[in-house]
């Protein structure tokens, strides 16, 4: 981290972004975040792990091992349980977040360096401002969720992938960016299903970006190459740089998915299935997943606010009928029926066999007489809401944060928390639509893979876009340094993508002259 320091703030106004970014977390670190139900389950796997040798939830007899939740994040909290629990009882946590703190950091450190090396020494400036000052990553370090680790993970991530296709890209091999892509990979899986998104990424990158520089034959050295010798030593060439794509690819999969295996191992010997994730609609094989209002909700939940007040209910608490949207209804005699189920529902509150085949019945109806706005236009309003709505959650503000009676100071945080968050986002698409991110393929190639998942979710929140902000702070960083985008047919001279081009006319070069 220090070397970071050193090579990304040569400068003292650096430093004081630096200093503005941990008096930040400081302070988020010293009022005390919103608790997180989840945090307990994540304490009490990885406590039981630690102590009884066993990686499930409960006590006693009853502890037996679960498929539930991956164990990054759990043995996290062990680790640091059993180091400081012990000395500080009452306030171990903060230990927790002051590594959180740090790992937030040095993400933004890696960002700023990345910046600097493929954009310019003021797109690292600017990079390391957006990074350090971010409300929405840094309020996470002081919340014990996956959420700041998941985020150093990819920021690592887009570090060590640049760094190795640069020297892929220059002949070379640096196996300890390899190396740290493959943790970084390795990392955000094992805290987050979700985060093997960053391995397909990054592994689609390495290879696309380094076979991409293998020389072409463009008309003039086609018209030169007089003889099957200048033919073959081309063709050759692919095939040496198409090997060195591949076998840089299999090192980063290699180190990437060997904690992956273990899990999968693990799982199977325990339960007889294959799982290499944990799943999503169940806890352990056996149980009976809840498809259908599962699949009914995503007819209609687009919102953060009907996650909070349905989705999270079903099952086990009450849904008040007044929470589902009109747009959960598509005929009177439908609002009829779903009333109906709704209040089957809150007798119990359980979902049986047949309550939940019956809802599904209805959500097959509503995605036949709507396929269109079941496959295209709810999971876009989902992404949409997730991206752009003002992230509440973390800043002890209502779900209900705009209407200002009786808590106008709350709509105001929210409405400025709003502006911030569109700002990056704002400032992010612009790069990428004017062409301005470097290895922007890689990069773009993670936030659609991960809009397409999070449109597919019932339950929207914000949080869960989180992870797409190490590569909104360096697109961001491009935009607003003043960059211009490469004419078309023309080396760019950013750095980047512009530098892979460089590289691949030294490479036709050399091929000449050897051939």
């Amino acid at each position: 981290m220090f070397r970071l320091i050193r090579w990304v703030a040569p400068t003292r106004r650096c430093f004081i972004w630096i200093a503005a970014g941990i008096i930040l977390r400081l302070v988020f670190i010293w009022f005390p975040r919103p608790d997180d139900p989840d945090t307990l389950d994540y304490l009490e796997l990885g406590h039981n792990l630690l102590h009884h040798g066993i990686y499930g939830l409960g006590s006693g007899t009853d502890l037996a091992p679960m498929l539930f939740r991956l164990p990054g994040y759990p043995i996290f909290l062990a680790t640091f349980e059993a180091l400081f629990a012990r000395f500080w009882p009452n306030n171990w946590f903060n230990a927790v977040f002051v590594a959180q703190a740090i790992a937030d950091l040095s993400g933004g450190l890696l960002l700023a360096a990345f910046a600097r090396r493929h954009l310019t020494p003021r797109a690292g400036e600017i990079a390391l401002v957006l990074a350090m000052l971010c409300p929405f990553t840094a309020v996470e370090s002081a919340i014990a969720m996956t959420e700041s680790l998941s985020i150093f993970a990819v920021a690592l991530g887009i570090y060590a992938a640049g760094r190795a296709i640069t020297a892929e890209s220059a002949g070379r091999r640096d196996f300890s960016a390899l190396l740290l892509a493959g943790v970084a990979s390795a990392l955000a899986t094992l805290l987050r299903p979700d985060g093997v998104l960053l391995f397909m990424s990054l592994a689609a990158g390495l290879l696309f970006y380094t076979f991409r520089v293998a020389p072409v034959l463009d008309s003039e050295t086609r018209e030169s190459a007089s003889s099957n010798a200048q033919l073959s030593a081309h063709h050759q060439s692919n095939r040496t740089h198409l090997g060195r794509a591949l076998s840089a690819t299999s090192i980063l999969s290699c180190i990437a998915l060997i904690p992956l295996v273990l899990w999968t191992i693990r799982n199977y010997a325990d339960f007889h299935v294959f799982q290499p994730l944990a799943p999503r609609m169940i806890n352990d094989p056996g149980e009976r997943p809840l498809v259908g209002v599962r699949r009914w909700l995503r007819t209609w939940s687009v919102e953060y606010v009907t996650t909070a007040t349905v989705v999270w209910n079903l099952p086990g608490d009450y849904v008040d009928p007044i929470d589902i949207s009109p747009s959960a209804f598509d005929s009177p005699a439908q609002r009829a029926q779903t009333l109906a189920l709704i209040a089957e529902y809150n007798q119990t509150n359980s979902i049986s066999a047949d309550l939940d085949s019956r809802f599904n019945a209805l959500a097959e109806k509503r995605i036949r007489a709507h396929p269109l706005r079941y496959y295209v236009e709810l999971p876009i309003l989902r992404v949409a809401d997730m991206l752009l709505r003002p992230r509440t959650e973390a800043f002890y503000l209502e779900v209900f944060w705009w209407p200002p009676d009786g808590h106008p100071w709350q709509t105001t945080t929210a409405a400025l928390l709003g502006l911030i968050n569109l700002f990056y986002v704002g400032a992010a698409a612009w790069a990428f639509l004017r062409g301005r991110v470097p290895f922007a393929w890689m990069l773009g190639g993670y936030l659609v893979l991960r809009f397409l998942l999070l449109g597919t979710m019932e339950n929207p929140e914000p949080r869960y876009t989180l992870e797409c902000f190490p590569i909104f702070i360096v697109a961001a960083a491009a935009a607003l340094s003043g960059i211009r985008a490469a004419a078309p047919g023309r080396v760019s001279s950013i750095g980047g993508d512009g530098r892979l081009r460089r590289l691949a006319i030294s490479h036709r070069r050399r091929a000449s002259q050897r051939g």
